[in-house]
């Protein structure tokens, strides 16, 4: 068994998967235990021929059922030290959603958009209402199967397919219609443009729904992208708090706390402070991480004028901090180094049938069973009973209505067989089977021990060492200092005492030891 911080385990390589955006696609990699999240995500890219990789990142679920984004300018193995060894699981994302796809530089950034936008939309985090749901699976339909054709696209041919969240008969005819009169001699490429100029003008556009609850109790949907924070009631959008309106962002507990600014006429400004309380003080703090984070990307002119971000801290804690690592979007779209002629995009037919069984997954979280295509909000599994989010049937319609979606181990992968990228790039079909060997798993157990042993440190003992610290040097103030204030206050029976019997005995000890064996 290694010990922490010996030479041996700092070179002991830990195996990780990766899932990409076409769930029938995983990466093999491995990281250093000393090793930054930038440098994985890095090397995705890289494997992946991304250039403009900096609107992409790596998010994992903890042992806690938490989601949280893969932060690159820390330690891969300090961030997920309570995850399973032998099953370490990343999924390839879209972190910060392109306002305009079509100022990005290069066909295989927005053919990854185009990929995570058809998730969102299977999953419920891209809510439209029917006729725009219809248009935009029948631009799926017309991108991936091509023309229709009566000889192989034959009866209810869209039923067997997964396409909508909730896709129903009548959408599924509307869908079929629509691919069979409107789309005719359109290419994938050509689908792929259609669809994004649809998705980027929706109000859920880059939105991941965090379920929390007003001051009132009511059940909302917290959606932060690149406009600002937005709420939404079952399938109505309540509020819109813009970047321009926010001023601060904090959250304190369960609480997540937006300190807007509100223009009543060009004279008078008025100041607000809105509240959301979350299931759990860990998605409290994700959802303010992810806040920040979208703020400073999208609203600041450079990354060097991005300050460090601080909140959520106590008397006796240091509350959470934040460190932006990278560039924000300016940066990249006045990134004038991208010469090379663009790569060519392979695009993978990679809708999903319903019949398909579920492949296995290097994830050992447990995975809910999905009836119907209904699920739990992300933000809200395995929550108290108090977050319920049932929603009233009333308010339900036809497609994805109302804002719902999955967990990273609850999207459910379709095909019984998918690709793996070897190290070398070339595509491997087999199943996922990412075990690793005992030893490996008692060393990594030993190095994470470790590594809490030292967590508790920091965030018990410190805080007491500064707490007594503070009180001496309060006791030293009083009884030294020569201010007419406090010289009253040390006249007292009780300061006087102290002094007489405690303080002049201890400092008398403390001078003899340590300054006076000096001298003589």
């Amino acid at each position: 068994m290694m010990k922490f911080g010996s030479k041996n385990s700092a070179n002991t390589p830990i195996k990780c998967t990766i899932r990409l955006l076409d769930d029938n696609q995983l990466l093999y990699s491995e990281f250093q235990i000393n090793e930054k999240g930038s440098s994985l995500i890095s090397r995705i890219c890289e494997q992946l021929d991304l250039i403009e990789k900096d609107y992409f990142g790596l998010r994992y679920v903890d042992s806690k059922r938490q989601r949280h984004w893969l932060e690159p300018s820390k330690s891969i193995f300090k961030q997920i030290r309570d995850m399973e060894a032998d099953n370490i699981l990343f999924s390839f994302r879209v972190k910060f959603y392109p306002p305009n796809p079509f100022r990005l530089k290069e066909d295989i950034t927005r053919y990854q958009i185009y990929l995570q936008l058809k998730r969102d939309l299977l999953h419920g985090r891209l809510y439209c209402n029917t006729s725009e749901a219809a248009l935009l699976g029948a631009y799926i339909l017309q991108a991936e199967l091509g023309d229709f054709n009566p000889e192989e696209h034959i009866d209810n041919y869209v039923n067997e397919l997964k396409i909508l969240l909730k896709q129903t008969l009548q959408l599924e005819e509307k869908m079929m219609d629509i691919h069979k009169n409107e789309l005719k001699g359109k290419t994938a490429a050509e689908m792929e443009t259609i669809f994004l100029k649809k998705a980027c003008i929706l109000d859920t556009y880059g939105v991941d729904p965090h379920a929390v609850k007003d001051q009132r109790g009511n059940q909302l949907y917290l959606g932060i992208n690149h406009t600002g924070i937005l709420t939404f009631q079952g399938s109505k959008k309540m509020n819109h708090f813009s970047w321009s309106q926010v001023q601060k962002i904090n959250f304190e507990g369960k609480m997540f706390i937006i300190h807007i600014i509100l223009n009543e006429d060009q004279r008078i400004k008025k100041k607000q402070t809105i509240g959301f309380k979350c299931p759990r003080g860990s998605s409290c703090r994700h959802v303010w991480k992810c806040a920040v984070e979208q703020m400073l990307f999208f609203t600041f002119p450079s990354s060097s004028d991005v300050p460090n971000v601080v909140s959520g801290g106590g008397f006796f804690s240091w509350g959470t901090k934040f460190k932006y690592s990278g560039r924000v979007e300016r940066e990249i779209l006045e990134d004038m180094t991208i010469t090379r002629e663009s790569p060519s995009v392979t695009r993978v037919g990679s809708l999903r049938r319903k019949s398909s069984s579920e492949p296995p997954t290097p994830s050992n979280l447990v995975i809910n069973q999905v009836a119907g295509f209904n699920s739990l909000p992300r933000s809200l599994t395995n929550t108290s009973e108090e977050y319920n989010t049932s929603i009233d049937s009333s308010n339900q319609i036809d497609n994805s209505s109302v804002l719902e979606t999955l967990l990273e181990d609850q999207e459910i992968m379709t095909s019984k067989n998918f690709t793996t990228m070897g190290t070398d790039g070339s595509p491997l079909i087999q199943s996922i089977s990412n075990q690793q060997s005992g030893q490996k798993h008692l060393e990594t157990t030993a190095i994470r021990n470790s590594e809490s042993s030292l967590s508790f440190l920091r965030q018990t003992l410190l805080p007491v060492i500064f707490a007594l610290f503070m009180m001496v040097l309060i006791v030293v103030i009083i009884l030294e200092s020569d201010f007419d204030v406090i010289a009253t206050i040390r006249k007292a029976p009780e300061i006087a005492a102290f002094k007489k019997n405690y303080y002049e005995p201890s400092k008398d000890f403390l001078l003899r030891r340590f300054i006076r064996s000096k001298i003589f």
